[in-house]
């Protein structure tokens, strides 16, 4: 994978989600590899979140849904981008609350809907679990050039909007049997 070939062998493929392959059709550069090792990685943090709080990888990846969603979530929606049914996002909620996770209060512009809010608490925990990474995220970001910073900054914001137009054009629901449409 690490390597570079102009054959369109193993090192023209590229990771899909879940640690499959799909070959790529032309040879990746340095920093596509480069951003697929971040991602990756931050694939790897959320488990390494989840075992500094000590709870479950799921209840980690509720947290974070949680305190990064720039519009308030509630059960069905949190199950959704969890990805599982109505009933885990209820025990799962359930769980977080009961830990002191999470509060359910009303949605701020719909009175008849419950939102999920990070209790202060948690955020803290969160934050001081998190320091060690932002810290040295912080200090590459410091080393970079005025101008770096700025092209890296425009990068990565092209990117996020590319992986989120793949994840609004995924179907609702997984195929079944058969080979994978390109």
């Amino acid at each position: 994978m690490d390597g570079v070939s102009s054959t369109g062998g193993p090192e023209d493929v590229a990771p899909a989600p879940g640690g499959a392959a799909a070959s790529t059709g032309h040879t990746s550069s340095e920093a596509a590899r480069a951003l697929r090792e971040v991602l990756r990685a931050a694939g790897d943090t959320r488990g390494a979140l989840a075992r500094r709080l000590g709870i479950g990888a799921t209840d980690a990846a509720a947290i974070d849904h949680l305190i990064s969603s720039p519009v308030p979530l509630g059960p069905v929606e949190l199950g959704n981008r969890l990805g599982i049914r109505s009933a885990s996002a209820t025990t799962l909620v359930d769980r977080l609350v009961q830990a002191g996770h999470v509060e359910r209060r009303p949605h701020p512009s719909d009175r008849r809907r419950l939102s999920l809010q990070v209790t202060g608490h948690a955020f803290d925990e969160v934050l001081a679990a998190l320091r060690p990474m932002l810290t040295g995220v912080e200090a590459a970001v410091a080393r970079l050039t005025p101008e770096q910073a700025a092209a890296t900054t425009r990068f990565l914001q092209e990117v996020a909007e590319v992986m989120r137009e793949y994840v609004a054009t995924a179907p609702d629901e997984p195929r079944t049997g058969g080979r994978p449409t390109p």
